[in-house]
């Protein structure tokens, strides 16, 4: 679950598990601050996609399921919920990519801080992947992991080139406009 304040506070809850080959779910949360470029960015796609008021799943039988995903808006005057598989509402897609892209960024740095702690070796191929993904536009908001990639980048016992991994992300753009 992600949750995004007006004001950029931002909260993220998840029962993923570290690694397919991890026996157990890992619960796991994260208190971060959205960039102001991605804080517009939600808001603007809530408010094109009326709030979530009305309908917005296609109802379409013959669709893949991708999963029930669910959308809140709360403020003053609003306080509406909706939820979909698949969306014929652009906004409500583009907004169900942008939270999609930002579970993998956080996902990425909770088994980073994992990795730092108790397995620096799986380090260079965790942040090769994440490189890679965010080369292709396929995470939002690195900002939100900074921390843990400060960490790596800040630590003598890990190996330089992972260093300078975390060091090119830690310079990437906190959000992309798609």
């Amino acid at each position: 679950m992600i949750s995004v304040s007006d004001d950029g506070k931002s909260a993220y809850d998840s029962d993923s598990k570290l690694s397919p080959e991890a026996e157990a779910e890992d619960s796991f949360h994260s208190d971060f601050t959205v960039s102001q470029a991605g804080r517009a960015r939600v808001f603007d796609l809530a408010r094109r996609a009326n709030y979530f008021e009305g309908e917005i799943d296609s109802k379409k039988k013959n669709l893949a399921s991708t999963g029930t995903k669910t959308l809140t808006y709360k403020d003053g005057q609003k306080n509406t919920r909706a939820s979909y598989n698949y969306s014929p509402v652009a906004a409500v897609e583009e907004l169900t990519a942008f939270f999609q892209a930002l579970s993998t960024t956080l996902e990425f740095g909770h088994r980073l801080d994992y990795y730092l702690r108790y397995q620096k070796l799986a380090l260079d191929e965790e942040l090769k992947k994440m490189e890679e993904m965010s080369n292709s536009h396929q995470l939002e908001e690195i900002s939100a992991v900074a921390p843990v990639l400060q960490k790596i980048l800040d630590d003598p016992t890990v190996i330089n080139v992972v260093r300078a991994r975390a060091q090119r992300l830690l310079q990437a753009p906190a959000t992309r406009n798609k």
